[in-house]
């Protein structure tokens, strides 16, 4: 009896799949009246990944075979709900490091220093359609050199707004797009009027047809032949002696009602045929045009995202597109026209002669439809660029305005008036405070950028500011100082160019400035002295983009706040780099780079010196008897001298062999060295594995050997390292190092690291 049961089971579900096949080339997807759509993939199963099949009836009583979503909620009676989205979604990581040296291998000398860093970041979603980033991070350590740092950001961007959206475009599905409905709609009435066209063919010239067509002309021929006398025909024998079979032959055959009327009904078919190819034909040219003009929606859309220029075009094309809201939330042009907003440890950058590449802790917001406007203000953290150094700098705060017409990356025009506290005198030395000098700044700059062609565009800017208060004279204010346009010590110009040649591929830039010896700004650390800096630059490939050569050249482009009020230089900097890129073959880079160092001296100014550095690397990955492999040969020369600075590698000559060998689930990796100088010779050599016990546990270690000429020193270290990765908990990683460097009186001094991370992604 259960067996009895089983098959009818088995018996009532195929005849509903197979029904419910049936109704699939009935059904129109999305009609009224109709079952949702319906997609039968090959291989259904009750089942398959992430998506369950259910069956369900619609009110014409059509079966249908529905794919059911993870979190999707689904009515039995209509089609599925789309899945609840929550109001808000938030993901992120979080990240602590413990990180140990026994000694600092600077300039400055300093023991057993640890440092705790702590940082967040957080992701946050409103409604699926609106993004904000919160960062948060703070280090802590036991040095006088490393700073204590804490900060706090909440930001949002368009970038991240525009990447939001390229990933909803990712998994929109284009079928709930109206125009395709559309396109669908027109496509199955094509399909219709297409078998109506093709059975209506057949019903006239098909062979059924044909064979009909000569049988009435046999029959209205051979009744002619019946009235003929047979006696009379020549050759005819008499009708006695005539076979049955020849008399049945020549007998007359019956006339049928319908023989008079087959040619009339195929002639009103044939017309029938002709009105209904026109109307096929006007249907199927209307389908190629929408279907021209709708083409590949996910991804004309998705190449116009990233090809825009600016937030302008990007908004006229998604508005072309006539997108759902489930894609383009309201309020969209807005959401692109807001270049970023910040709270918190922020980075203002402008322009070349206002301020570039501040830290601020304060707010910014930068606004750009059509016209343009900015605002920041907050206190400055220089710091920022030089965060080793621990120095007790004055608090001081910049505020800015911006405004003017035009997109930042377009042909513009922007008005800037900045104002606030910056200290460019006795930085690293202290004063009384009861002469402190009034370090207030302030003033203002007209900037412009021409698009002269597809490829080349100018960007020019002229700009003024106070006087230092050095300069301003008792009965003199600082907004008059500003304001006085004859004295022209104060002021400043930049121009600054960039080409780019399709025939030859060649990319061109180059920047002019000439600054003021009173002028000062929130992009500029010195003052004092007129300044003329200018820099070119030009990348050129070469056998069809195989080779790339970058030169460059500067003069006076590099300033820091360590440098003495008057600095003027007058130094050239060269920059040469090339890089060869041929397939199967390793990649080859050679450079040519102005290199510098920091030291503090025993007064506790700082000194900064520069130098050449020459750099040489060839990589290559490749495979041997299935075995992948990767090679890494490296040359560093230093350009310096023992009397420029303390640096321990002056005038050295490095040179790294590296090679690394994928074996399943071990990586061999082993590294040779040596450092070669006037003075003495250290040789380096190491070897390590890496085992991937688990796809969350990996555990590696391996040893290290130094050998330094002068006293014949030898030395062994070791390193040793795992990760672990706790579901539900995070990763774990943890380090620890034990190695030799280079130091006073040319010995080999211990240096032993340790480090532990813990990683937690949601």
């Amino acid at each position: 009896m259960k067996s009895l049961y089983l098959i009818l089971f088995f018996l009532t579900a195929g005849s509903l799949v197979t029904y419910a096949q049936l109704q699939r080339s009935t059904t129109l997807p999305g009609a009224p009246g109709k079952g949702p759509i319906v997609v039968f993939p090959r291989g259904i199963k009750q089942s398959s990944g992430e998506v369950s099949y259910i069956l369900s009836s619609d009110t014409a009583g059509n079966v249908n075979l529905v794919p059911l979503h993870a979190n999707q909620r689904y009515d039995t009676a209509t089609r599925p709900l789309p899945p609840r989205k929550p109001f808000l979604k938030v993901h992120g990581n979080v990240m602590y490091d413990y990180y140990y040296q026994s000694g600092v291998d600077t300039p400055y000398q300093q023991k057993n220093i640890y440092q705790h860093t702590l940082q967040t970041y957080l992701d946050i979603t409103v409604k699926d359609q609106y993004l904000v980033r919160v960062g948060f991070s703070t280090t802590r350590g036991n040095s006088t050199l490393f700073r204590n740092i804490t900060g706090l950001n909440m930001q949002y961007t368009n970038r991240d707004f525009k990447n939001l959206l390229w990933d909803k475009l990712q998994r929109w599905d284009v079928s709930h797009y109206t125009k395709i409905q559309d396109l669908q709609y027109e496509k199955l009435s094509l399909d219709a009027e297409a078998l109506k066209l093709s059975q209506l063919r057949a019903d006239i010239y098909g062979p059924a047809a044909i064979q009909r067509r000569v049988e009435a002309k046999e029959r209205e021929l051979y009744g002619k032949k019946s009235d003929l006398n047979l006696d009379t025909l020549p050759g005819m024998p008499s009708l006695p002696t005539l076979d049955l079979n020849l008399a049945l032959k020549y007998k007359p055959l019956p006339k049928r009602p319908t023989d008079s009327t087959i040619e009339e009904k195929y002639a009103a078919k044939r017309k029938q045929l002709d009105s209904l190819q026109k109307r096929f034909n006007y249907l199927d040219s209307l389908y190629r045009v929408h279907q021209s003009q709708i083409g590949d929606v996910n991804g004309d859309l998705i190449s116009k995202l990233m090809a825009s220029r600016n937030n302008e075009e990007l908004s006229a094309t998604l508005k072309e597109m006539n997108l759902p809201d489930t894609v383009l939330p309201k309020g969209y042009k807005t959401l692109l026209a807001i270049r970023t907003i910040g709270i918190g440890r922020t980075l203002v950058d402008y322009s070349e002669l206002t301020a570039r590449d501040i830290s601020i802790q304060g707010i910014q917001m930068e606004y750009n439809p059509s016209w343009y406007a900015a605002v920041a203000t907050g206190v400055i953290d220089y710091r920022f660029r030089n965060y080793i150094v621990n120095s007790g700098a004055p608090k001081q705060y910049l505020s800015l305005f911006r405004a003017g017409y035009g997109m930042k990356e377009g042909n513009h025009v922007y008005f800037t008036y900045y104002r606030g506290k910056k200290q460019l005198y006795n930085l690293n030395t202290s004063t009384d405070s009861s002469q402190t000098p009034d370090y207030n700044i302030m003033g203002m700059a007209l900037e412009g950028r021409w698009q002269l062609t597809k490829n080349i565009y100018l960007t020019g800017e002229v700009a003024r500011s106070s006087l230092p208060y050095y300069q301003v004279t008792d009965d003199e204010s600082k907004m008059e100082s500003l304001l006085k346009f004859s004295d022209r010590r104060n002021e400043a110009w930049s121009m600054s160019a960039n080409a780019f040649i399709p025939a030859s591929k060649t990319k061109l830039t180059g920047t002019y400035k000439l600054l003021g010896a009173s002028f000062q700004s929130f992009s500029l650390f010195t003052t004092g002295s007129k300044q003329i800096a200018w820099n070119a630059r030009v990348d050129q490939p070469f056998f069809k983009q195989q080779l790339l050569i970058t030169v460059a050249v500067r003069r006076n482009d590099y300033t820091s706040q360590y440098q003495q009020a008057s600095y003027n230089s007058n130094t050239i900097f060269k920059t040469i780099q090339a890089t060869l890129r041929i397939k199967h073959y390793p990649v080859v880079t050679v450079g040519y780079y102005p290199s510098s160092q920091l030291t503090k001296l025993s007064d506790g100014s700082l000194v900064e010196n520069t130098f050449y550095t020459l750099v040489g690397t060839a990589s290559h990955f490749y495979k041997v008897k299935q075995v992948m492999m990767n090679t890494i040969l490296s040359y560093t020369r230093f350009y310096n001298k023992m009397t420029d600075t303390s640096f321990v590698y002056f005038n050295t000559k490095n040179i790294l062999l590296n090679h690394t060998m994928f074996l399943g689930r071990f990586t061999v990796q082993g590294t040779g060295s040596a450092a070669l100088n006037s003075d003495y010779n250290l040789y380096g050599a190491d070897a390590n594995v890496q085992y991937k016990v688990r796809s969350w546990l990996d555990i590696g270690g391996g040893v290290k050997y130094s050998h330094q000429t002068v006293y014949e020193l030898r030395q062994v270290g070791y390193t040793a390292n795992f990760r672990v990765n706790i579901p539900y908990f995070g990763q774990v990683e943890m380090m620890a190092d034990k190695g030799f460097i280079p130091g006073a009186e040319k010995r080999l001094v211990s240096n032993n690291t340790g480090r532990i991370t813990y990683t937690k992604i949601f």
